[in-house]
């Protein structure tokens, strides 16, 4: 395994200089799901949930989460994003499937921020739905793929 880029050579968690990377496109997605039970995502995708629009507001958040990773997860660079998509598919009569996607002009990927988007959008349902279910479940969060920068292109279906 390679050596870690976020650890000095004395083992403490450090900051990584980029400065020197060259600036290219770089795009990831990510995806999750929230299972939870039929009637509760049938309401969801009426629009009945008691707090409004759950689809809308989890992707508000989700875009918004993504634009403020560098804020959340300490050793992550702030970015400029110049695009985040977050979408849902009913995958079943019970689960919800969310993925982002991610796009900027930069030295370092976006892969955090695609992962954050999931999260916080998946979070963001719950929140919104707990009043009708409060046993929803938030997994299977993972990067699907990403391109871009000096490792190159890398996809979880190859």
């Amino acid at each position: 395994m390679d050596q870690l880029s976020h650890i000095d050579d004395a083992g403490q968690a450090r900051f990584v200089d980029v400065s020197a990377k060259q600036v290219t496109v770089r795009e990831a997605e990510a995806s999750g799901a929230v299972v939870m039970a039929p009637q509760t995502l049938a309401a969801i995708k009426a629009g009945d949930a008691p707090k409004g629009d759950v689809l809308g507001t989890a992707r508000l958040a989700g875009v918004m989460a993504a634009k403020r990773t560098g804020d959340l997860i300490p050793l992550c660079h702030p970015l400029g994003i110049d695009g985040a998509e977050v979408e849902f598919t009913f995958a079943s009569e019970t689960t919800l499937r969310i993925t982002a996607r991610v796009r900027v002009h930069g030295r370092t990927g976006v892969e955090m921020e695609a992962l954050t988007a999931v999260s916080v959008a998946a979070l963001t349902v719950y929140d919104m739905a707990k009043a009708i279910d409060k046993h929803m479940t938030i997994g299977d969060i993972q990067l699907e793929r990403k391109t871009g920068g000096k490792s190159g292109d890398w996809s979880r279906a190859t």
